[in-house]
């Protein structure tokens, strides 16, 4: 593919809720352009963006996928984002690539969670947008109800530049209000027609609304229209455009991506109204010694490119995909990760259109590109130039919120395991995984069931079977009083026994001390070499547990009695003595259980305040406020047992539709309830048991 000039691109994401139509929408577009010879279908897995083995056994899309083609002289470099909320972390990557994003709504649905959480992405981040209502051909299929409530949930910014001709079956054609012209299509074919009567009322009506909804962006169009003078298309269509650079307007085309009706328009629409690289505003990058500067979308300007999404495939090796926001990058240039201050050896630089590469014998300003087998650079990193180096903001990655704990099936995988980890973790930076050093587990964290269970049949493409484990919860123990207790160990089987006795009291430590030995022998009843072996046993009984098997904390031993003999006496004597007394003494005065408590921050829509209120509730939580975070959205704050979250991605989702987020940080801990303690204690000698079969 030839390299384009920066204002003949434009870098389109589509976004919105699974099952909008938003890859076959890429299907379509791929098709119109002449770019394939006919559109694969999500249920048949053939499709150009949905590639990857999971997402044509699942059939819905669970990466960002690339796919650029030609229009009317035109690069549009085409992103078809994940509509499913597990894989967010592609979208937010997308959208700061993109210059403008196409939320796409099912005519038949509506407008579903994601397409909000999408256009609250965009709002947040300053992202033109415009919206396609999708599968107008389909049964119960209306774009009025659509429209209204994207007008319902969105305001005056809803801008109706399209009006369908039929609905459900009969859908066969577009209205474009802003040209007035009808085009009606047949097996693909579109030619144009005199706007149906039933539709010309309507029509005019929406096209004045569109005219005077467009000119409040042009002070000087404004006072023309309202002086009555006409104002030509090409008027219309400019300031348009500048409303959508503006986010001040938001159009709304309709079309079905399945049968190709109003797709081309949407093309079109891409060339003709969207922003190119050169109209968005400069980036702010930091130079060396920290100072910030302002870099204009030019070729001219110094090489400034993001990387936005790394794929880590076992068979074709590392790919690192970035956006170009100024300069250009030559293959034949060094290559230097301002981020990390290194330099990667690169070959050839190349796009990718679905898992096709295509090579480029350069990638300006405003283009996204590829490069394969850099061994450093991740997403998030700035690529630029060492001679003037300078970084910009990487975008906030969303914390992973649902973790498993997994076990290699095979002996001896711990290594293999170890290793495929660590490539998926690159490749998504919302996963992650660590051994766990007090439950001794592997735990891997994403946003979700559905993104853990990809993520472990990925370990299978990379020959690693893996199982997964009930998630252990690092309880503790102490004690609630004081009481004293005597071990021994008296041994003799002939020759050389063991001999050892050790008394001592235990008391309780305010929460957050540890663990004090205190010697209190006088007179010699145990030598002072021996001593040592005692707190040793005990420490070695505090890390074992003496209820259930969890570490024993915020306790002090004292030792003061005991008995030694001349020959048997031995340090292993004294350390199974010294543990059997710390163990016996614990139990006298009462072990009582401690659960961690975590801050629980929940953000949601103020609908369901009162409903997750009360599921706090049940869960032991201790509610410390609610206060307004925007309109329309609460923020609450709450301890609650970890326990009591483990699964809260998975249930906040059911009972908010998906819109609600939340995030956690350890707090303290806390004596479980006698139930829960009489549950987990049952529990650990259970497990205890099967151990030992």
């Amino acid at each position: 593919m030839k390299s384009y000039p920066t204002d003949k691109i434009r870098n389109v994401i589509l976004v919105g809720h699974q099952g909008a139509g938003k890859t076959s929408l890429a299907e379509a577009l791929l098709f119109a352009s002449g770019t394939i010879n006919r559109p694969g279908r999500v249920e048949d897995g053939n499709t150009v963006t949905d590639f990857d083995p999971d997402e044509v056994k699942r059939q819905i899309s669970v990466s960002l996928g690339l796919a650029p083609f030609e229009w009317h002289d035109h690069k549009i470099n085409l992103l078809d984002a994940p509509g499913y909320a597990d894989f967010v972390g592609d979208l937010e990557a997308g959208m700061r690539a993109a210059d403008a994003a196409i939320i796409v709504v099912s005519a038949v649905d509506g407008v579903e969670v994601q397409a909000q959480a999408a256009w609250d992405i965009a709002e947040r981040i300053g992202l033109p947008r415009a919206i396609f209502i999708n599968k107008l051909d389909r049964e119960r299929a209306s774009f009025d109800r659509t429209l209204d409530e994207l007008t319902e949930l969105f305001g005056t910014k809803i801008a109706p530049v399209h009006l369908p001709v039929g609905e459900e079956h009969d859908f066969h054609g577009v209205v474009d209000l802003l040209d007035e012209k009808a085009f009606f299509y047949d097996e693909g074919t579109r030619h144009e027609e005199p706007i149906p009567d039933e539709l010309a009322d309507r029509e005019h009506k929406l096209h004045e609304a569109l005219v005077e909804s467009v000119v409040v962006a042009d002070d000087s169009l404004m006072e023309r229209y309202l002086e009555g003078d006409p104002i030509q298309r090409k008027e219309v269509a400019a300031t348009l455009s500048k409303a959508i650079e503006e986010c001040s307007s938001v159009p709304v085309l309709c079309g079905s991506a399945t049968k190709g009706i109003g797709v081309d328009l949407l093309a079109e629409f891409f060339v003709e109204e969207l922003p190119s690289p050169a109209d968005r505003p400069p980036r702010k990058a930091t130079i060396k010694g920290g100072e910030t500067i302002e870099l204009a979308p030019t070729t001219e300007s110094p090489l400034s490119a993001v990387v936005f999404k790394t794929l880590a495939d076992p068979f074709v090796g590392k790919i690192t995909f970035f956006r170009v926001f100024s300069g250009s990058l030559r293959p034949d240039a060094p290559l230097y990760n301002a981020t990390r201050d290194l330099e990667e050896r690169i070959g050839q630089v190349f796009t990718m259109r679905g898992k096709t590469q295509e090579n480029m014998s350069e990638i300006g300003c405003g283009d996204i590109g590829a490069i394969a087998k850099l061994n450093d650079t991740l997403t998030g990193d700035t690529i630029s130039n060492k001679a003037q180096p300078l970084t910009l903001k990487a975008w906030d990655i969303p914390d992973p919120l649902y973790s498993v704990a997994i076990a290699p099936k095979a002996q001896g995988d711990e290594d293999k395991m170890s290793s495929a980890l660590h490539k998926l973790e690159v490749e998504d930076p919302t996963f992650r995984w660590r051994r766990d050093p007090e439950t001794h587990q592997t735990v891997i964290q994403g946003m979700g069931e559905t993104h853990v269970d990809v993520m472990i049949e990925r370990l299978h493409r990379h020959h690693v079977e893996v199982e997964t484990l009930p998630l252990k919860i690092p309880y503790r123990e102490t004690i609630r009083g004081s009481a004293s207790a005597t071990g021994q160990l008296k041994k003799q089987s002939g020759g050389r026994g063991q001999y050892a006795v050790a008394s001592l009291d235990v008391s309780p430590l305010p929460r957050g001390s540890g663990f004090e030995f205190e010697d209190a022998i006088v007179g010699g009843a145990i030598p002072n070499n021996f001593i040592p072996s005692v707190e040793k046993g005990c420490r070695k009984t505090l890390e074992d547990g003496v209820l259930a098997g969890y570490p024993v904390i915020d306790v002090k031993a004292r030792l003061f009695d005991g008995k030694f003999h001349s020959v048997d006496s031995s340090d292993i004597a004294f350390q199974i003595a010294g543990g059997q007394a710390f163990k016996d003494a614990c139990l006298a005065a009462g072990v009582v259980l401690l659960e961690p408590v975590v801050d629980l921050i929940v953000t949601i829509p103020d609908d369901f305040t009162g409903d997750i209120m009360g599921d706090l509730s049940s869960r032991r939580a201790r509610i410390e406020g609610t206060e307004s975070v925007g309109k329309g959205w609460n923020q609450i704050k709450a301890k609650v047992p970890q326990a009591e979250v483990v699964r809260y991605a998975i249930d906040l989702r059911s009972m908010t539709g998906g819109r609600g987020a939340f995030s956690v940080a350890p707090s303290h801990y806390d004596p479980c309830p006698p139930n829960v303690q009489e549950k987990v204690v049952a529990e650990a000698a259970k497990m205890k048991e099967e151990a030992s079969k």
